[in-house]
């Protein structure tokens, strides 16, 4: 779920949320932020749509034809000179992200279709938190007591879901942190967000390409035999990533990081609902104790936010 901004989880960068650089909200860009979130939201109503092809082949289709959109989108927009103009380090951070970004699909789809939506709302509940915690670690980032809080509460809630399942919850932490490592790189592409994904494209759509014709030719591919319908819903897949990224591109120049970062939620808050009242997962009580914790931090890692970002505003006003 990567969104078009060099920062793919724009508000997850704790310590960042006070710079002033956001622009005045408007209608019509929380309608595209808020359409794009929808979006990602009920992800989890289309990949299964795609069975019988396995995971695996459905990330195949999604990463080509997502290539193909992007890369119409790009002559569209004359980035492709852009891209030709990447030095070698860029496509090597290029190559780092799209190999995450793949992880983090792969493992969306699996668990989507393996009838574990819930845990994969997980994932994205905790990837705010675990951004934090990576600007803590990697970009000495300094935070303040309440995001110090969040991340005790989250690591707490951890524990419980680690006890609930039995397990250590792979699929969520996989997602938070693959999705995390993303973000964290794309900070660094020398690229705007459009271009950087139609780069990621060229880095994978020849694998995903190679490994279509491979399931084709062996006879385990089910692009054919299926009948047009299957054929498009596949095709679809492309497009089916790239307008919400669209859409959240509009949004991203016209509301400010904070109210982009209180959206975010929608799309796991719409996942897990589809988990529990549309698929019906098991929901014991110590599973709902785990996810209370996870929404505790939030609230908590939310409201700070806001509290810094209003502090900030109000001394650039006093300054001016």
């Amino acid at each position: 779920m990567p969104l078009l901004t060099n920062d793919p989880s724009p508000v997850a960068a704790g310590a960042d949320a006070t710079r002033p650089a956001s622009p005045k909200a408007d209608g019509p860009g929380l309608a595209l932020g808020a359409g794009a979130y929808l979006l990602w939201g009920l992800f989890p109503a289309f990949w299964p749509l795609l069975r019988p092809a396995g995971p695996f082949e459905i990330l195949g289709h999604r990463l080509a034809w997502t290539f193909v959109v992007m890369s119409a989108l790009a002559l569209a927009l004359g980035r492709w000179r852009v891209l030709r103009q990447l030095p070698a380090r860029g496509w090597l951070l290029v190559g780092a992200a799209a190999v995450l970004i793949a992880v983090n699909w792969a493992t969306y789809i699996y668990a989507v279709n393996s009838g574990q939506v819930v845990e994969s709302a997980l994932g994205y509940f905790v990837n705010p938190l675990f951004s934090v915690l990576l600007g803590v670690v990697v970009l000495r980032e300094r935070l303040r007591i309440a995001q110090w809080v969040a991340l005790a509460v989250a690591g707490g809630a951890v524990v419980v879901l680690t006890v609930d399942y039995g397990r250590v919850p792979l699929i969520a932490l996989t997602l938070a942190v693959s999705f995390g490592l993303y973000g964290l790189i794309k900070k660094t592409v020398p690229l705007d967000s459009a271009s950087s994904l139609t780069a990621e494209g060229v880095v994978l759509a020849p694998v995903a390409v190679a490994y279509l014709v491979w399931l084709q030719w062996t006879g385990s591919g089910t692009f054919t035999g299926h009948g047009i319908g299957h054929v498009l819903l596949l095709m679809a897949a492309g497009p089916i990533t790239a307008v919400p990224l669209l859409l959240f591109g509009g949004a991203a120049r016209r509301v400010p990081l904070v109210t982009i970062g209180i959206l975010q939620y929608l799309a796991p808050i719409l996942q897990f609902a589809w988990g529990v009242l549309v698929v019906h997962e098991e929901m014991p009580a110590s599973r709902w104790l785990g996810f209370g914790l996870v929404w505790a931090a939030l609230v908590i890692f939310t409201v700070d936010g806001l509290r810094a970002a209003h502090r900030s505003r109000t001394a650039a006003a006093a300054r001016s």
